[in-house]
């Protein structure tokens, strides 16, 4: 018996890891809502699993991992503020009030409107926190990136996106932000924000800002869902666009990596390995969503997606088109990276030349100085037009620029092809 404890508990191991990969966040967000402040439910939560390691192999995993985690960890928490509470009487008082006030705790289903991760990402993106802070907030929390990938994604250090965090931590519990989906006559004016998060939550999915893939598939399917939710829960003309455009650009993930995890271009992918169903379901919501004639930059976005979804090939692409609405986008929302993809979309309907021209204006300005894909931009006009030095010295400098190693693999072919 012992031997064959012993052969299962490996396979238990992994049971548990299975497990944390595709429930963690979930755990997570509802010991927030249950012990109401993160630090305790982050806690709690390493506890719940530690004891899952423990347990799990002799008692044999539970019917329902989540309750049973989310049900562990709640008890785990209130064990150690008594045991706090020799030291601070104040939290002996919060442990009974945890005790009682979660006695009866049942667990949120999936298919519930009210889900604990949507609660949670309201939470973060609580209008008394900086836009910033959000956004950390929400990746760290809802999405598990370290600190470190997302002080990449923000460009900044570490240590000051760490300090971001702890402070807008600190805010929810001062300031009492309650862990809750707001009102429905509060919704739209909390929307821009949660609509961001989710968004950027995406795009580390679809294109990863570090690490060894090209994308981050657990992440895309978490905003696509929070999206679908969300649009549940508020069906606005830009919920139904965003979620277009997260479909549109999903559809193309079996395409964006050859088998060895190699970038794949647009213009070089094999277009039967997109997924057809989501193109029908993200063509369908943004043709929705531009009917009501209140969209805004989101849908903007799923319309040029939708465009490059219905080319057959890539010659067959409507550059026309996808210009004319870049300019639509470019004055609902003026940015930057906005405007370096309007550049690439003139480049291919008037040249490399006409393109190349906007792209080094976008870079004389300045913001777009430590963004790698302008600087691969100019290098991929400049090795059309020729310039082989020119073409160099901006790979060289998008290779500075990008951590993620399928990135750095092909601008490293680019640089060996223009050597040879």
């Amino acid at each position: 018996m012992r031997a064959m404890a012993e052969k299962a508990a490996p396979d238990v191991s992994e049971i548990v890891a299975a497990v944390y990969r595709a429930e963690s966040r979930r755990v997570l967000a509802t010991l927030i809502r249950v012990l109401r402040d993160f630090d305790l439910a982050e806690e709690a939560l390493h506890e719940a699993f530690r004891a899952a390691v423990e347990q799990w192999p002799s008692e044999g995993v539970p019917d329902n991992p989540r309750a049973w985690l989310v049900s562990a960890g709640r008890f785990k928490a209130i064990d150690n503020l008594r045991r706090r509470s020799r030291f601070a009487a104040s939290e002996a008082e919060i442990a009974e009030e945890l005790y009682e006030g979660t006695e009866g705790v049942t667990m949120a289903l999936d298919e519930d409107l009210e889900d604990d991760r949507l609660r949670l990402i309201f939470t973060c993106c609580h209008p008394a926190l900086p836009p910033d802070a959000q956004v950390a907030l929400t990746l760290r929390e809802v999405c598990d990136l370290t600190t470190e990938e997302i002080a990449h994604a923000f460009l900044t250090a570490p240590s000051a996106l760490a300090q971001r965090i702890v402070r807008a931590k600190n805010k929810i519990r001062v300031a009492r932000i309650p862990y809750e989906v707001p009102a429905r006559t509060e919704l739209p004016e909390r929307l821009d924000s949660v609509l961001r998060v989710i968004y950027l939550v995406f795009n580390e999915g679809y294109s990863a800002s570090s690490g060894s893939s090209v994308t981050r598939r657990e992440l895309s399917q978490e905003a696509i869902r929070v999206g679908k939710l969300l649009l549940e829960l508020l069906p606005e003309p830009e919920v139904m666009g965003l979620l277009a455009l997260m479909l549109l650009h999903e559809s193309r993930r079996a395409a964006r990596a050859a088998p060895s995890d190699e970038l794949v271009l647009l213009e070089a992918q094999n277009r039967a390995l997109w997924d057809r169903t989501l193109i029908t379901q993200g063509t369908a919501l943004v043709t929705q969503a531009l009917a009501s004639r209140r969209f805004g930059p989101y849908t903007l976005q799923a319309a040029i997606a939708a465009v490059h979804s219905e080319a057959e090939t890539a010659a067959q692409t409507g550059w026309a088109e996808i210009v004319g609405l870049y300019d639509v986008l470019l004055r609902a929302d003026p940015s930057p990276v906005v405007a370096l993809n309007r550049a690439v979309a003139v480049a291919m309907r008037d040249g490399p030349a006409a393109g190349l021209a906007l792209v080094e204006s976008l870079l004389a300005d300045g913001a777009l100085a430590d963004y790698h894909l302008a600087h691969a931009a100019r290098a991929d006009l400049c090795r059309r037009l020729g310039r082989t030095t020119d073409a160099r010295a901006s790979y060289e400098r998008a290779l500075t620029l990008t951590q993620q190693q399928p990135e750095r693999r092909f601008l490293e072919r680019r640089l060996a092809e223009l050597r040879t």
